[in-house]
Order: C-alpha cells, then sequence, then structure tokens
C-alpha cells in the first residue's frame, strides 16, 4: 500500500498544473542561461551561471525520475514516444562540461534541453506530430515540383544560356536559377534581361511560378492542415475534451448500452423458454 500511495501522490504531482508550470518555467530559463553562455561574462557571473546549470540538471533529473516511479509499471514510461525523448535529452544532459574532451558535445546537447518545450505542451505535440505525419504525403508534393524545375530548367537552358551563362549555363545552375525565381528573389531583373530577346518570355515565368508558388505550395498547406485536423481529434478523444471527444464517448456508452440490451433480451428469451418447458 505505501508503494501504491507513493506512486499516486507522484502521479497527481506530475499532473498538478502548477508543477507542469514550474516545469515549462525552467525549460524557458535553461534556455536562457545557454545563451547567457555564450556571451563574454566575468568569473563570478560565469560561476554563478554554471551552478544554475547544475540546478536545472538535478530538476530535470528529479522530474524525469519522478514521472517513471507514477507509471503502474516501470517500461510503461519506455512505450511513449515523447517520453524516451525527454528521457534521451535529461540523460544527455548529465554528460559533464568540463574536464574532457566532450566538451563541446556537452554544450550541444544542453541546448536542445529546449525542446522538452514540444513533449511538455500537447499543441507544440499536436503541430509536431501532424508534420511528421505529414512528410510522407508532402513528399510526393516536393517530388512532383522536382519534375516542375527540371522540365522549366531544361526549357530555359536551352533557350536562355546564350543570354546570361551565370543563370542558365547548364540545368543545375538553371534550377537554382528557378529557386531564385520561386523565392521572388529579384526574380524581375532576370524576366526583364530575357524579355530583351524573348518578348513572350514573361509567360514562361509566370507560369512557373503560379506553379510553384500557388499550387504546389497551397497542396503542402493543405496536406498540413488536414492531417493537423486528425491530430486534433485524435487527441480530443483520447482526452474527452471537445465535440470529438464527445462524440467518441457518446459512441462508446452507446455501444455498451447495446451490448447490455441484447443481454436482457437473451436473458429474456431464456426465461420464455423455460416457463414453457
Amino acid at each position: 500500500m505505501t508503494v501504491y500511495r507513493l506512486k499516486q501522490g507522484l502521479f497527481q504531482l506530475h499532473q498538478n498544473k502548477i508543477f507542469e508550470f514550474l516545469v515549462i518555467s525552467i525549460i524557458i530559463f535553461s534556455a536562457l542561461i545557454t545563451g547567457a553562455k555564450t556571451y563574454d561574462i566575468g568569473s563570478t557571473l560565469a560561476s554563478i551561471v554554471g551552478f544554475l546549470d547544475l540546478f536545472i540538471t538535478a530538476f530535470f533529473l528529479v522530474e524525469i525520475i519522478i514521472r517513471l516511479i507514477s507509471e503502474p509499471r516501470f517500461f510503461d514510461f519506455f512505450k511513449k514516444g515523447w517520453n524516451v525523448f525527454d528521457f534521451i535529452i535529461v540523460t544527455a544532459s548529465l554528460l559533464p562540461i568540463d574536464g574532457n574532451d566532450s566538451v563541446l558535445l556537452a554544450r550541444l546537447l544542453r541546448i536542445f534541453r529546449v525542446l522538452r518545450l514540444v513533449s511538455v505542451i500537447p499543441e507544440l505535440r499536436i503541430l509536431i506530430s501532424a508534420l511528421i505525419k505529414a512528410l510522407p504525403r508532402m513528399g510526393y508534393i516536393v517530388l512532383l515540383m522536382f519534375i516542375i524545375f527540371y522540365i522549366y530548367a531544361a526549357v530555359g537552358s536551352f533557350m536562355f544560356e546564350h543570354i546570361n551563362t551565370q543563370l542558365w549555363g547548364n540545368i543545375s545552375i538553371a534550377m537554382l536559377t528557378l529557386f531564385r525565381i520561386a523565392t521572388f528573389e529579384d526574380w524581375t531583373d532576370v524576366m526583364y534581361e530575357t524579355m530583351g530577346e524573348y518578348p513572350l518570355s514573361w509567360i514562361f515565368y509566370l507560369s512557373f511560378i503560379f506553379l510553384t508558388a500557388f499550387v504546389f505550395l497551397n497542396m503542402m498547406i493543405g496536406v498540413i492542415l488536414d492531417v493537423m485536423q486528425r491530430e486534433h481529434e485524435e487527441y480530443y478523444r483520447e482526452t474527452g475534451e471537445g465535440e470529438a471527444g464527445e462524440v467518441h464517448w457518446i459512441k462508446e456508452h452507446t455501444a455498451a448500452m447495446e451490448q447490455r440490451l441484447e443481454r436482457i433480451e437473451q436473458l429474456l428469451i431464456e426465461t420464455k423458454l423455460s416457463s414453457k418447458t
């Protein structure tokens, strides 16, 4: 019972809003401390910053231990990807900064502690999960964009190479020029240069910009929004919040009521048959 009460107490502490706010504040403070180390500060401030860094590392270690103990089973903690991510970040922060050859590595790993904000704040977790799940679908859009880039680069290299070899000398350079046009970086200068010899070359540029900057960009935005909507619905179903959570709750309870009615109906049929016999 003592172990059970300890787990319950630590779980309630971890779920406490004040404790969550404290964790978020320490993560932000850790990022500020890491930024302070990039400045040329005196020895006194450097020792204070070093002490604060040790305090932050100890706090993260205690926090991760609390989360480990509060789990019903120890290894259940590692079944969630975000828990594994936090564990790796905290463990990497335990590497000593001074006195060995891994000083640079240890300092770089401490920078990534600010990424723990992603695992602590649910909305950030939804954004990152949506981005990761959208990558395969976005890959097809990127492939189609590459095909369009390749075709336009080949056409531009054939037509405009004699006008400016620095921009259209070969297909690879032409693709870089098209990337400059797609990002609207002085693209009109490139267009006006070719229009001096080919007055209708504006069609080439405008059609390319229309495809890349408007069509493909909106396709990517649409994919991300679709995945984000699904991630929000899944999160609301898990937490029972929002309209999706309410609908999921109604479906579950409706299914449970249907099962109960079926059992009652079966009992009534059995009772009737037994009374007849």
